[in-house]
């Protein structure tokens, strides 16, 4: 059985995820980006939430953020 990850769903071409999937949860988000993804949120808070705190426009610029800070 083949395991879909996050990034392959539900995706604009600009790469935005869709109003309707904000309502995800951090703890399902640290499942397929690792315990370290949106450090400092709590695991309750929703994806839409902490884009908005962190002014990303998308979990794809998130993911690209975390990614370069942790080089």
């Amino acid at each position: 059985m083949n395991s879909t990850s996050i990034d392959s769903r539900h995706r604009d071409v600009n790469g935005e995820i869709g109003r309707k999937h904000g309502n995800t949860l951090i703890k399902s988000l640290r499942i397929a980006y690792g315990k370290d993804f949106a450090a400092g949120f709590d695991d309750r808070k929703t994806l839409a939430e902490v884009l908005h705190q962190l002014d990303e426009p998308s979990l794809t610029k998130l993911v690209d953020d975390e990614r370069r800070e942790a080089q």
